[in-house]
């Protein structure tokens, strides 16, 4: 646990790349294989879910530090983080143990989760008797779920190819899936055979960078394939050696869930990978993506529900042929090839070809842009056409160009604190329009203001607070936002009848009064601008 602890100082206390690979590289070189498999677990996102809720934490820990639970909290609000809190405050143990990572996290963190909370105490009272200031930090980080260090999982994956000599492709492919932190597992993540034997895992996931530029700026419109910019859940579907497997882009195995997709895979060659997008289509009508996620869920589906709900593969990409890797070649081989695979398959219309949008020069495919909430669609995708699979990735090649967000000037009616760094500001936020002469609650949203405003408003809060109701304030409805979000739809769940996407704080519409912000009968005619408003539509649409 020492080493680890050290290695988290090590990340943390540099932003130099180099530094941070080298560090890591370090540690995997000297770790046991157990240990650095559970290390690789942690330092790629991976975390067991919170194993003790953290009012428990925080009232053993005061009763421990020998202080007041309010000068407990008190602490907290100005540190800002939970785990910190507790590391300076319990006595520091000058003798602390020397027992490995992987001690700490198989015989005392992950039984913690079957246990009662008289013995989950005892079991944490006497790990923080056992730990020195720094072990303590990252233990409590790792049971509280909240262990987050400056490595991303890119930099994990370096470092592994550095020590093992294999390219970081094979690592990160690897990486994907399910798999269990072992010593087996580790040695196998750098064995030098690179002839992997699951052969259902995926490619890694090529992402496209935000367009932020006029598209001109790309050069030719010749050059670049333009494509609809879906809102479903992005795949890979992998047929292989007779078996088929549906990988969402969170490396989570969705096979078993889509059974029409699936049956329609069984159609397509042993190995063939296709990336693209699971879309719910109904008819003649498409519909919301939440609604896919309402009634079906991302856990488990019945045959009945999908025929209710049915699912199209629309497929963007043909990373894999005949079991050959077709990332190298250019996108537009690869799309011919793709067309004519899908051409070829009798899939009853579960696995189709992602429309291009046809235009010869920029002017064409801007005003295709401006058409995309009526075909459903975020905005397009301007892929190069000569462009890899992420293969000597570099940015420029794929770029994401999504429609201008929708807004709405809202009241501030409830603030809550933060957490973390933001723990002791109010900085949760959840904002209303007017309902004839009332408000009513209409999107929440924490982000899209500056430090300087956070605290302009946290003060406001403090000042002009009416009610509390736990941590939560309702405040006098003075100040107005605008809030910008991707999408909006009906639904029944909501006070407002309204359920908006991804919303933001735009600016503070420090220009309009409270009565000058919007109502609820002015945010329902955006439901009327066309399917935009977030829903989805089927591949069928051109």
């Amino acid at each position: 646990m020492k080493a680890f602890a050290r290695l988290y100082d090590a990340l943390d206390e540099t932003t130099s790349t180099s530094e941070k690979v080298a560090a890591l590289a370090a540690y995997f070189r000297a770790a046991p294989p157990r240990d650095a498999a559970w290390a690789v677990h942690f330092l790629s996102g991976r975390r067991p879910k919170r194993l003790v809720g953290t009012g428990r934490l925080r009232a053993w820990a005061a009763e421990e530090a020998g202080v007041p639970e309010w000068l407990f909290e008190e602490s907290y609000a100005a540190v800002g983080d939970l785990a910190e809190t507790i590391s300076l405050l319990l006595p520091e143990n000058p003798a602390s143990g020397d027992q490995p990572l992987s001690w700490w996290v198989e015989q005392r963190l992950l039984p913690l989760r079957g246990q009662d909370e008289a013995a989950q105490k005892l079991e944490m009272l006497q790990a923080w008797r056992e730990l020195g200031r720094r072990e303590r930090y990252v233990w409590t980080k790792l049971i509280t779920g909240s262990f987050r260090v400056g490595a991303s999982a890119r930099l994990v994956v370096r470092a592994l190819a550095e020590v093992s000599g294999v390219d970081e492709g094979t690592i990160t492919h690897r990486l994907m899936g399910a798999w269990e932190p072992s010593p087996e597992f580790f040695e196998q993540l750098l064995a030098p055979d690179t002839r992997d034997a699951d052969v259902g895992r995926p490619y890694p996931f090529y992402l496209a960078y935000q367009l932020e530029r006029e598209p001109a700026s790309l050069g030719e419109a010749g050059d670049w394939q333009a494509e609809w910019k879906w809102d479903g859940i992005r795949s890979q579907l992998v047929r292989r050696a007779g078996r088929t497997f549906l990988w969402s882009r969170g490396e989570e195995l969705l096979s078993g869930r889509f059974p029409e997709v699936e049956e329609a895979a069984a159609l397509l060659p042993d190995g063939t990978v296709l990336d693209g997008e699971l879309l719910p289509w109904s008819g003649a009508s498409p519909l919301p993506f939440a609604e896919l996620q309402r009634r079906i869920g991302r856990k488990a589906v019945s045959r009945k529900i999908l025929r209710e709900v049915p699912v199209v593969l629309v497929a963007y990409d043909l990373l894999e042929e005949g079991a050959q890797d077709l990332r190298g070649r250019p996108l537009a081989e690869r799309r011919e090839r793709l067309a004519r695979l899908l051409a070829g398959t009798s899939s009853g219309g579960r696995l189709v070809l992602s429309p291009a949008v046809e235009a010869a020069e920029w002017t064409g495919i801007v005003a295709a842009r401006a058409r995309a909430r009526e075909m459903g669609a975020e905005g397009l995708m301007l892929k190069r056409r000569s462009s890899s699979y992420g293969v000597g990735r570099r940015r420029g090649d794929w770029w994401k160009w999504k429609v201008d967000p929708l807004s709405v000037d809202a009241v501030l009616m409830y603030a809550q604190p933060g957490s973390g760094r933001r723990a002791g500001l109010y900085t949760d936020y959840t904002f209303g329009v007017w309902d004839g002469d009332r408000l009513v609650p209409f999107a929440k949203a924490y982000s899209g203001l500056s430090d300087e405003e956070i605290r302009m408003v946290d003060a406001f809060v403090r000042r002009h607070t009416l009610e509390k109701f736990g941590p939560v304030r309702t405040v006098k409805p003075e100040l107005v936002f605008e809030l910008a979000f991707e999408g909006i739809q009906r639904s029944t769940r909501h006070k407002s009848g309204i359920a908006v996407r991804f919303p933001r704080i735009a600016r503070w519409r420090v220009d309009k009064r409270a009565e000058e912000a919007d109502t609820l009968e002015q945010v329902r005619s955006l439901l009327d601008a066309g399917p935009a408003a977030g829903a989805v539509p089927g591949p069928g649409t051109s």
